[in-house]
């Protein structure tokens, strides 16, 4: 079931995940919405072996980044072309049959990460050569008044 509901985007772990992203007008109104599969990349391999060996060296996950690039795989540290990377809004674990899932929350307030975005990543630091996930997509075009908030579900095996 994990491999059919990632479709082959999952890591060596068997780590897999999607990005929910979600545009809103100036008004508070959803102007466009999207739901992406992502690639999990090579060093997210890693952060995990390092959190479960009980000396994490590298800390937390804590940031997400937009960009107007495209083209990254498993093996790249950043984004093609980052446009602004911003902490985490938060961090959730899931529960019950869910609870092998992490949620991972990013909001873009108006005037920040404006223009012609084209993909997003999970990053360990704020300063896009340490990427866990990232996602690729057709553009969404994010004005100035306009706010964006992604929601990024990574699981860990079935």
């Amino acid at each position: 079931m994990f491999q059919e509901k990632y479709q082959g985007l999952h890591s060596e772990m068997g780590i897999g995940g999607t990005c929910h992203v979600r545009l809103f007008g100036e008004d508070g109104e959803l102007k466009e919405e999207r739901i992406i599969h992502n690639i999990v990349c090579d060093a997210m391999d890693a952060q995990v072996a390092d959190q479960l060996a009980d000396v994490p060296t590298d800390g937390q996950i804590g940031f997400m980044g937009v960009g107007t690039g495209t083209g990254q795989g498993a093996g790249d540290g950043g984004l093609a072309t980052p446009l602004n990377n911003q902490a985490l809004t938060s961090t959730i674990q899931g529960a019950g049959g869910d609870d092998n899932d992490l949620i991972y929350i990013g909001d873009w307030a108006a005037g920040v990460g404006t223009g012609a975005i084209t993909e997003a990543g999970i990053f360990l630091t704020d300063d896009n050569v340490t990427m866990m996930t990232v996602a690729s997509f057709a553009v969404i075009n994010k004005g100035a008044a306009d706010t964006l908030e992604i929601t990024w579900t990574v699981a860990f095996g079935d």
